[in-house]
C-alpha cells in the first residue's frame, strides 16, 4: 500500500533505478515536522519486490561535499547511474551547486565528491544505449548537455539551453529521462494546472530534444491542503512499468513521501494518466484488511495527516476532520461479503457516513462519542446497509457540529 516506505521514512523526489534484478531508491530525506524542505543525508532502499525493503542510512553526508561552504547546505534531489563500472551519485543542494559521489555497490558510501560546473538543482542522468551519458538540470527552463564519462563536466558545445521550458511543456523542475523503445522520455514537475503537484512528460527522437509535451501521468493534489509540489519518475521493473512519487503531510508543503503506481503506455506511445491510489501496486485492498487511515488516497477538506508518539511506538493519523470533510481510499474490494464496519477516531462525538464511490447515499453510518483524548483512539463499529460486492473506492465523510473536529486512525470491514 501507498506509501511503500515504513512510514517513518520521509523521502521525496525519487528516482528508482534497477541493477541485477534489484530496484533502488535515492531520494531526498526529509525531516518530519520539519519547515523546510530537504536535510543533509541521502539514505538508498533496496527491494527485490517493491514491497519488502532493505534499507541503507547515511549513504551520502554534505560534510563530504569538497566546497566549504556547501557542506552546511542541504542536499536536495538526487540520482544515480553505473558509469565506467562505478556507481555514481549526483547530488545537487539547497545553495544550487551540484556534484557527483562514487561508489563500488549501488547502496554506496559514496565517497570521493567532486563539484559539477553548472549551477542549479535537481540532476538527472542519462545513459544511452551507446555508453553516452546526458546531464539535465534546472528549473523552468531545463538545461541539458552530453557529460564527460571522465571529468564528470558537461561537455559545452553541446549544451541545450531551454530542453524544456515552462511557457511550451509547464516545467517547473525535476527532469527525469528513460527510453522506451527508440523514444526519450523526459519525466518533469508540471505546473501546467495551477500548482507544480502534477508529473507531466515529454517525448523525443534523441535526448537533447526536441522534446514534445505528451501529457499528464499523475497528480498529487489532494494529498494534502498545502501540498505545493511533486517530483518522481518512471521506471520498468520485473517487465513492468511503475510511476513513482511523493505526497507531502502534515499541513505543509513538506515531511513528503515515496509512494508509486502501476502505468500503461498506449500503442502510440503515450502513457495513460493515472489516479493516486491506497492500494499502490497490491491491486485492490480485501475488505477484511485493517487498513491505517493516512494512507488516504484523497482528502477533501482541511485536514491532513500528523502523527504522535507514546510509549508504545509511533503512529500516523488523519487529523481534524470538520463536518462535511472527507477522505477516500482507493481502491477496496470486496469479493468476500462484508457485514460492518469499524473505525478508530478520536475527538468529538460524530456521524462518520460511509459511502462507495459517487454514491450519494451512504451504505452505513457510525455514531461515535467523544474520547477522553486526541490520541486516545476508540472503536466504533455499524453493520452496513446492503450488501457489497466488486471493487470500490471507500470515502468516510464525518458529519456534526460547526466546531467539530474528529481525528481518524483507521477503519477495517467485519464479516
Amino acid at each position: 500500500m501507498n506509501p511503500i516506505l515504513d512510514p517513518k521514512y520521509f523521502i521525496p523526489d525519487v528516482e528508482a533505478r534497477v541493477y541485477d534484478g534489484k530496484l533502488y531508491l535515492y531520494g531526498s530525506l526529509d525531516i518530519c515536522g520539519n519547515d523546510d524542505y530537504c536535510s543533509h543525508n541521502y539514505y538508498v532502499f533496496e527491494t527485490e519486490d517493491l514491497k519488502n525493503f532493505k534499507v541503507y542510512p547515511n549513504t551520502f553526508n554534505s560534510s563530504l561535499v569538497p566546497d566549504e561552504e556547501s557542506k552546511n547546505s542541504r542536499l536536495y534531489a538526487p540520482d544515480l547511474e553505473k558509469i565506467g563500472g562505478k556507481y555514481c551519485l549526483f547530488y545537487c543542494q539547497n545553495d544550487r551547486s551540484e556534484g557527483v559521489a562514487f561508489a563500488d555497490s549501488p547502496v554506496g558510501p559514496f565517497n570521493h565528491a567532486q563539484e559539477i560546473d553548472v549551477y542549479g538543482i535537481d540532476p538527472s542522468v542519462f545513459v544511452d544505449d551507446d555508453g553516452s551519458v546526458y546531464y539535465f538540470w534546472g528549473q523552468l527552463s531545463g538545461q541539458a548537455a552530453k557529460l564527460d564519462p571522465e571529468t564528470f563536466q558537461i561537455i559545452p558545445e553541446t549544451h541545450v539551453d531551454g530542453v524544456i521550458t515552462e511557457a511550451e511543456h509547464g516545467f517547473h523542475e525535476g527532469m527525469s529521462v528513460r527510453k522506451r523503445g527508440d523514444l526519450y522520455y523526459l519525466v518533469y514537475t508540471d505546473i501546467s494546472r495551477g500548482r507544480p503537484t502534477a508529473l507531466g512528460y515529454a517525448t523525443s527522437k534523441h535526448p537533447l530534444g526536441p522534446y514534445t509535451k505528451r501529457g499528464i501521468i499523475i497528480d498529487n493534489i489532494g494529498c494534502d491542503p498545502q501540498t505545493w509540489n511533486d517530483h518522481g519518475c518512471i521506471a520498468e521493473f520485473n517487465g513492468k512499468w511503475y510511476v513513482f512519487y511523493h505526497r507531502s503531510s502534515h499541513n505543509g508543503y513538506f515531511s513528503r513521501r515515496c509512494c508509486v503506481e502501476p502505468i500503461t503506455f498506449n500503442e502510440d506511445g503515450t502513457i495513460s494518466e493515472v489516479e493516486m491510489t491506497t492500494q499502490g501496486i497490491d491491486g485492490p485492498i480485501p475488505c477484511f484488511t485493517k487498513v491505517e487511515a493516512f494512507r488516504t488516497s484523497r482528502i477533501n477538506g482541511r485536514a491532513y495527516i500528523d502523527d504522535y508518539a507514546d510509549h508504545t511506538g509511533r503512529y500516523d493519523y488523519v487529523k481534524g476532520l470538520a463536518n462535511g470533510e472527507s477522505v477516500e481510499y482507493k481502491y477496496i474490494d470486496f469479493t468476500e461479503e462484508a457485514a460492518s464496519i469499524t473505525v478508530e477516531s478520536a475527538g468529538n462525538a460524530s456521524s462518520i457516513n460511509v459511502y462507495l464511490d459517487h454514491e450519494l447515499t451512504p451504505i452505513a453510518t457510525i455514531r461515535t462519542e467523544k474520547t477522553a483524548g486526541k490520541y486516545l483512539f476508540m472503536p466504533f463499529s455499524t453493520k452496513l446497509g446492503k450488501k457489497i460486492s466488486g471493487k470500490h473506492m471507500l470515502r468516510l465523510e464525518v458529519r456534526g457540529g460547526e466546531d467539530i473536529s474528529v481525528n481518524l486512525q483507521s477503519f477495517v470491514f467485519g464479516k
